[in-house]
């Protein structure tokens, strides 16, 4: 192999140079990928924008209450300062305060978990990473159990306040266990595993020890993840910090190509690794932190997609980000839809729902991923 050349502009990683043994030119498939992958991507933003809308608008009109769409936006024009809908003041209600801001939660819980599975799959160079490896997800539980069965705070800090307090303390000890261990990639891995076992025991032995039969079940539904709750006000604190990481890590877009080279030749490329992982990690954190907080923990969501979505577009960070928002958006106002509704009245932790499907998924995109080897 001569004339070797690393390339990561656009978010492409190509090796040039002709094999003279065999006499193959080895550009040419990672130009066709990323001359497909450039196609693509305006088309699967479009139609990804497009499905955005589609099922924030359908998922309005399905539950028990019979809306229509045309119901739902005559409500969202009036309150907006449009004319009045003409509905009852209840059904303006349903479509107003409890179903719009429970699907756009939906929508940024999902965006915002996919986004973070991405960026920590790439900075910590592990397929199996998500929004959970830093125990971020057991340090908010073990903060909501904290206010709701200990009463900590003393009525001053709400459920979503003791979770992302909790949230803080579990990542900040892994960042202090990580910089004792020596602060490499598999370190901080580690230390996030360390830290997801030791809040999630703590949780275990505060609802064992002293929550009654009514407030475990309350608590373990909340742990399982809940969009039930959901108001304007953790619409609007979820979706700033959505913004705000995704302008952040779309930033670094180009960084997140070059760590996929690995450490050392992320550094020799003239990244400052320490300092951009430590900068992401805690945008992710922070992330987490905010939608673990409003929506409980939801699992499999930033597992899964990014992978579904990098399988079609390539792994260039310029691509993956915003495709893998709109991805995890859709896909978790469905699983909410399905969770509210499956099995009315009752309503099942959408937690459980994205991991019904989360699992047979992955593994079909293990499956894939093994055959195109």
């Amino acid at each position: 192999m001569t004339g070797s050349r690393i390339d990561t502009a656009g978010g492409r990683s190509t090796v040039a140079g002709t094999d003279t043994a065999a006499g193959t030119d080895r550009t040419r498939p990672g130009r066709t990928l990323s001359r497909s992958s450039r196609v693509l991507t305006p088309v699967a933003g479009a139609a990804g924008a497009l499905l955005l809308c589609v099922s924030v608008a359908l998922a309005l009109t399905i539950g028990p209450a019979d809306i229509r769409v045309a119901d739902a936006w005559s409500v969202v024009a009036s309150r907006l300062g449009g004319h009045p809908s003409g509905l009852s003041a209840i059904r303006d209600g349903i479509v107003w305060d409890l179903r719009l801001p429970r699907t756009l939660l939906a929508a940024a819980c999902g965006a915002g978990l996919a986004v973070c599975g991405a960026v920590m799959q790439s900075l910590l160079r592990n397929p199996l990473a998500d929004p959970f490896v830093l125990g971020i997800s057991s340090g908010a539980s073990t903060g909501a159990v904290a206010v709701v069965v200990l009463g900590v705070g003393g009525g001053l800090v709400s459920v979503t306040g003791g979770a992302f307090l909790g949230a803080l303390c579990s990542f900040s000890l892994v960042l202090l266990l990580s910089h004792i261990l020596g602060g490499s990639t598999d370190r901080v891995v580690l230390a996030g595993v360390a830290a997801m076992q030791l809040f999630s025991a703590l949780t275990s032995f505060v609802v064992m020890t002293a929550a009654d039969a009514e407030t475990t079940r309350g608590v373990l539904f909340w742990l399982l993840g809940s969009l039930s709750g959901a108001d304007w006000t953790d619409v609007g604190v979820c979706t700033a910090v959505l913004a705000g990481a995704l302008l952040v890590c779309g930033g670094h877009a180009r960084t997140l190509d070059a760590f996929a080279f690995g450490e050392d030749a992320a550094a020799t490329l003239g990244v400052s690794v320490a300092r951009t992982r430590l900068v992401l990690l805690s945008v992710t954190a922070l992330l987490t932190a905010v939608l673990v907080s409003s929506a409980g923990a939801i699992g499999f969501v930033g597992l899964v997609l990014p992978h579904a979505v990098r399988a079609l577009t390539g792994p260039g960070h310029a691509r993956l980000l915003p495709l893998s928002a709109l991805a995890g958006a859709v896909f978790l106002i469905w699983a909410d839809t399905l969770a509210r509704t499956a099995l009315d009245p009752q309503e099942v932790p959408v937690g459980v729902v994205t991991s019904l499907i989360g699992v047979p998924a992955f593994v079909l995109v293990l499956y894939r991923t093994r055959s195109s080897r």
